[in-house]
């Protein structure tokens, strides 16, 4: 990193910030302002925002791009296609009716104030976001060699400072600079990479063999673990959040649409530039650097500042994001409903959530030492136990009733905490009967969906 390069650094978080703070909320800004600013997400915007938000995960995708190569592909992106073309499909356009404001709003509709505070409960959980707050502390430590919790804690803070003054309004118009950044430092990056190395012949003479077979070296089952796992993208508030949010119904169906399209492209070069980096530094000590490294080894003055300021922004569109969701299911979807405070200090309350999902990212962060372990544990838990609840309130004509979705959500959801927790107990470190614990969990509620389900009609 020369100064120019920190210098693009320096623009692109003053510039994050500006735009950011063009809206500032007023105190007493009504919750579907805030939360959802006003319903007025327009198709552009809804694509920049949900492509950039989904796509954090930066420094995980190029972890196990670094490690297994093709399979990436059929691991963080057709299953997550998959499952956002089945979104897509079912349930954008019924999100966006529902008229609803949050994910407990459309369950306490459906069942009952108790199965919404459950299910806000294990929103709340899930969307904090320690993944992405762990990658922005590797990614100070890398521009700055600052320690790991010091980048952390600063990366975290600093994401955050529009949010909290201006809502979702300020995290679709910062996401909406950091989606094209993203593209533009990627493509360099690949370009660059392609031109000093050449192409698939020296991936293939310098990568390993099992970088270009389907499974990576992986167990077939492992890999399909990963397509149960992408399901949880049924339940993805940063997919209600913005269908709630849209103009028109039919922006939400097709923003998702337009959406498959530009990951599939993103993950293409994140994948291929993965790959580059195994075949040019064999030996990394850590994976997740694997773009970083990179991008030093390979990348001149000023285009080294341009790909690094992509990864930031990448990975800070999701931290504001998710925690934006994180805190105002705390304000609204906790405080709010069960505390009885007035909708006017709904705004209040969710600044407060920003303040603890934070203090729980960073926790989060530090405990863990590998962004897919987070994103597998995560998974693991909530999906199970939020599923078929919230598919089933939107699609098909059979309904639990209020006492059986709390039994299925709670039950299923211990079940693979459980079950997640047995591999620490036992001595050979697997999983009991070697089962995922999605399956578990899942298997459970579906069996409760089968067996106490009702016709509505």
């Amino acid at each position: 990193m020369t100064a120019i390069d920190y210098a693009i650094v320096v623009a692109y978080l003053v510039g994050l910030v500006a735009a950011g703070l063009i809206h500032r909320a007023r105190r007493d800004e009504s919750a579907a302002s805030f939360i959802i600013g006003g319903r007025t997400l327009t198709l552009p915007a809804f694509v920049a925002s949900l492509v950039s938000t989904w796509y954090g995960g930066i420094l995980g995708v190029g972890e196990y791009s670094y490690l297994y190569g093709l399979s990436t592909w059929l691991v963080f992106g057709l299953p997550y296609y998959i499952a956002a073309l089945i979104f897509a499909i079912f349930l954008a356009r019924k999100a966006r009716e529902s008229e609803a404001l949050t994910i407990p709003d459309r369950l306490e509709k459906t069942y009952d104030k108790r199965a919404a505070g459950i299910g806000s409960v294990i929103l709340f959980i899930m969307t904090v976001p320690a993944a992405y707050v762990l990658m922005i502390g590797i990614l100070a430590e890398v521009l700055f060699g600052w320690p790991l919790w010091v980048g952390i804690v600063a990366g975290t803070l600093f994401s955050l400072i529009y949010v909290h003054f201006g809502g979702f309004r300020s995290v679709v118009r910062t996401d909406i600079l950091q989606f094209g950044l993203m593209f533009i430092g990627f493509a360099v990056l690949l370009i660059v990479a392609v031109t000093e190395f050449g192409g698939l012949g020296y991936l293939r003479s310098h990568a390993p063999a099992d970088h270009f077979t389907w499974n990576g070296g992986n167990s077939g089952w492992y890999v399909a673990v990963w397509y149960v796992i992408a399901m949880a993208t049924l339940i993805e508030p940063s997919f209600y959040q913005r269908c709630f949010a849209v103009r028109k119904v039919s922006t939400a169906r097709n923003g998702i649409l337009i959406s498959i399209g530009c990951w599939a492209v993103f993950d293409f070069m994140t994948t291929s530039c993965g790959i580059y980096a195994r075949a040019a530094i064999p030996q990394l000590e850590n994976p997740m650097s694997s773009f970083p490294e990179l991008a030093s080894l390979i990348l001149p003055a000023g285009l080294l500042g341009v790909f690094m300021v992509a990864l930031l922004a990448t990975v800070m569109s999701t931290i504001d994001s998710y925690s934006f969701i994180a805190a105002s299911t705390f304000g609204r979807d906790i405080v709010w409903r069960f505390f009885g405070v007035p909708d006017g200090r709904i705004t209040y309350w969710t600044r407060w959530g920003l303040l603890l999902s934070t203090v729980l990212s960073v926790a989060a962060a530090l405990f863990f030492d590998s962004i897919i372990d987070i994103w597998h544990h995560f998974g693991s838990v909530g999906t199970p136990a939020l599923l078929v609840p919230l598919f089933t309130s939107y699609v098909g004509k059979r309904r639990m009733s209020p006492e059986w979705t709390a039994v299925s959500m709670i039950c299923s959801g211990l079940l693979s905490l459980v079950w997640l927790l047995s591999k620490s107990l036992m001595v050979s470190g697997e999983y009991w009967f070697g089962l995922e614990p999605i399956f578990p969990g899942l298997v459970l509620s579906l069996l409760v969906f089968m067996f106490r389900a009702r016709s509505i009609e």
